[in-house]
C-alpha cells in the first residue's frame, strides 16, 4: 500500500508560479512511475505529467510542456510539480498518482495508476 499526500496548492494570480509536492509513504515504490493529473470543475480528469522513479524519464501533456516541470527526490520520497506562467485555465484540483507499471507511453492514462492522493486545489485568478 502506498499513501500519497499532496500539498502546495493555493490561490495565485495569472502569470505566477506554484510548486506542488506529493509525499509518498508506505510500501517501497522504487520501481514505480509517478504522475500528476488535474480535474477542473465539470471536466474529465486529465493527464499533466509523469516521471520514472528509476531514471527520471519524464513525459508531459503536450499543451503543458514548457510551463510545467515534474521532478522527484528519491531520498525524500517526494514528487514535485513546478508550475510557471500559470493561466486561469490551469485552475483545477491536482492529484498525485503512483503506478506499479514501468514507464511507457501509457503513463498518460489514469487507469495505469494504482494509488491516488486526495488532491490539492490550485486556483489562478485573472
Amino acid at each position: 500500500q502506498v499513501q500519497l499526500v499532496e500539498s502546495g496548492g493555493g490561490l495565485v494570480q495569472a502569470g505566477g508560479s506554484l510548486r506542488l509536492s506529493c509525499a509518498a509513504s508506505g510500501r517501497t515504490f522504487s520501481s514505480y512511475t509517478m504522475g500528476w493529473f488535474r480535474q477542473a470543475p465539470g471536466k474529465e480528469r486529465e493527464f499533466v505529467a509523469a516521471i520514472s522513479w528509476i531514471d527520471g524519464s519524464t513525459y508531459y501533456a503536450g499543451s503543458l510542456k514548457g510551463r510545467f516541470t515534474i521532478s522527484r527526490d528519491n531520498a525524500k520520497n517526494t514528487l514535485y510539480l513546478q508550475m510557471n506562467s500559470l493561466k486561469v485555465e490551469d485552475t483545477a484540483v491536482y492529484y498525485c498518482a503512483a503506478s506499479s507499471s514501468s514507464f511507457t507511453s501509457a503513463v498518460s492514462y489514469s487507469s495505469e495508476y494504482d494509488y491516488w492522493g486526495q488532491g490539492t486545489q490550485v486556483t489562478v485568478s485573472s
